[in-house]
């Protein structure tokens, strides 16, 4: 009886000591590892508390906003381990390099989308990239959620001289590090929510080509003018940094064209007020996909993206955040489908191109049924 009690004393300490490690072994690879990035500090930090959006210690927003509860989330964890039609069967049909002939024309705007909520820009003459998350997988560590399979990769290599990127918030899925190590040296700035500057800075950004916009504040980047506009979300990268930087929408006001990049959030009456403000919109990009009634205030269903269109005053919408990361229990090709449903009833026209699919607005409005590809 004594050596049984012996023996279970000595596996609860190992156990103990396990556990202990690999909490002690979980911190401070949070807190060494790069891709965490680094948030706001000392004066930096102090700048962002001046904020009228900044409160007990973090962002907020405009109206109360849940993220589900730990028993709501759980249950999401079997349909997300074991759901069918979560991911495609096949890799998915690609246009990059296609149309790329050089824009000529100062009045034009090309648009390429890379999947999920990255696309870039080519307007009046600029390039800008938006949310550029051209990795491969949407997390901090090697096994977290990866990119679906692409007939080819991202030319990374075909991206240069970039006039500005866009940044809404700083989820891994939106701001990646291995991207923005590659792609830094050819960005001429980065204009961003208040507060992740902090993580570019860590990367090795110099802090003079970081433009940092709270709400309704705007900045110039040659002839556009780019306006960061309120969203409901969160944000945070590690165990601790919780809402300790800023999320946003954004308004991209030029000569000939004006649009709208709506991040991630949930609906709210702030696209009334955006579309009041800035509207009507040549296009606008809008969150559909990785939604859940279990986190519904954080991320828009399909029907809601549309109605925000309309609110937003919107000529044109294209859903974006889908189409490359498994982030939700929905089968992949739901959004998109719900989506068209939803914009052919509210009578608002949609584009949805293939991924990688330059296309001209106003010229062109790309409906390939491409994702039938690769069900």
């Amino acid at each position: 009886m004594k050596t049984a009690f012996k023996f279970l004393k000595r596996m609860l300490i190992a156990l103990i000591l396990v556990l202990a490690a690999l909490v002690a072994g979980t911190f401070i690879f949070v807190k060494t590892a790069p891709q965490f990035g680094q948030p706001p500090q000392g004066e930096h930090l102090k700048k962002l508390q001046q904020s009228p959006h900044y409160q007990n210690d973090q962002f907020v927003n405009l109206i109360e906003t849940g993220m589900g509860s730990f028993g709501e989330m759980m249950q999401t964890l079997p349909k997300m381990l074991f759901g069918k039609g979560q991911t495609p069967q096949q890799a998915l049909p690609v246009k990059f390099g296609e149309n790329a002939t050089k824009a000529t024309a100062d009045t034009a705007c090309f648009v390429t989308w890379y999947g999920h909520s990255a696309f870039l820009l080519e307007l009046e003459g600029q390039r800008i990239l938006i949310d550029p998350m051209l990795g491969e997988t949407a997390a901090p560590v090697s096994f977290g959620s990866t990119r679906f399979k692409y007939q080819k990769a991202i030319p990374l290599e075909d991206l240069t001289q970039i006039d500005a990127v866009i940044l809404s918030h700083d989820h891994y899925d939106h701001l990646d590090y291995p991207t923005i190590l590659k792609l830094k040296d050819e960005v001429g700035h980065f204009y961003t929510a208040l507060g992740l500057g902090s993580h570019l800075q860590k990367w090795g950004v110099p802090s003079h080509k970081i433009i940092e916009l709270d709400w309704w504040q705007s900045a110039k980047s040659q002839g556009l003018e780019l306006v960061a506009t309120p969203a409901r979300h969160f944000s945070g990268r590690g165990l601790t940094d919780r809402n300790k930087t800023q999320w946003a929408s954004w308004v991209i006001k030029g000569k000939h064209h004006q649009l709208y990049f709506s991040g991630d959030g949930g609906y709210g009456p702030h696209f009334t007020e955006i579309g009041e403000k800035y509207g009507p919109f040549d296009l606008a990009f809008l969150e559909c996909g990785q939604y859940n009634k279990a986190w519904s205030q954080i991320h828009m269903m399909p029907e809601e993206s549309v109605k925000a269109g309309r609110d937003l005053q919107a000529k044109l919408l294209m859903p974006i955040h889908w189409g490359a990361f498994k982030l939700a229990v929905h089968e992949w090709t739901e959004p998109i489908k719900r989506f068209k449903v939803a914009s052919s009833q509210a009578g608002v026209p949609m584009v949805h191109p293939y991924i990688g699919q330059r296309f001209q607005l106003n010229q062109e409005f790309p409906r390939p049924l491409w994702w039938e590809e690769g069900a």
